[in-house]
């Protein structure tokens, strides 16, 4: 059984039989000629990155040109061991590494909660109070309490000058120390 030669592998074979043939010419004559081959061979190896592990292949080709024999069929013999061990490099070095897995945080049994999630939708009753604010105020605190942003900032944000985010604040906190009061007393 014979294969089909292209004849692209025809010109590797005139390349690499002519003594005067130049390493550029050679290589440039087995790359046209070789370089979907590998490629495909790769593919069905599963490597990972075939185009980048094809080009290694003929990076580590070129500087054996000059010693090569044996004319186009050992060109391609060579080209396919370079392939052939970068094959094996690739498995060995999957086979090394740990499996990538896609992060999840939903599944994630490690985390724990924030410190505001638990303040503000936990059990401390935080949050149903700063829901009984006013709008502006509950902006306020949200945005200097929860998010730590500085004061002119949250005057950036709301468009509203420093000083007013300063009172809002004040008497936000003011308006959170009579909640609080009232459920203390609801609950002696």
């Amino acid at each position: 059984m014979t294969a089909r030669r292209s004849s692209g592998a025809a010109s590797v074979d005139a390349a690499a039989r002519d003594d005067a043939g130049s390493t550029a010419a050679v290589f440039t004559d087995a790359y046209r000629a070789l370089a979907a081959p590998v490629l495909a061979y790769l593919r069905s190896q599963g490597v990972e990155d075939p185009e980048a592990v094809t080009q290694d292949v003929f990076v580590a080709l070129y500087p054996r040109l000059d010693t090569l024999t044996g004319g186009g069929d050992g060109l391609r013999t060579l080209v396919f061991s370079i392939a052939h061990a970068r094959v094996v490099d690739h498995h060995r070095r999957r086979a090394r590494a740990p499996e990538p897995v896609e992060y999840d945080p939903r599944t994630d049994s490690r985390s724990a909660p924030s410190a505001e999630d638990d303040v503000v939708g936990g059990a401390t009753g935080v949050g149903q109070l700063i829901e009984r604010l006013a709008p502006e105020y509950r902006d306020v605190i949200a945005l200097r309490i929860l998010a730590e942003l500085t004061i002119d900032e949250v005057a950036q944000l709301l468009g509203r000058s420093p000083g007013a985010v300063k009172q809002l604040q004040r008497r936000a906190l003011i308006a959170l120390r009579r909640e609080l009061a009232v459920e203390a007393e609801v609950t002696r």
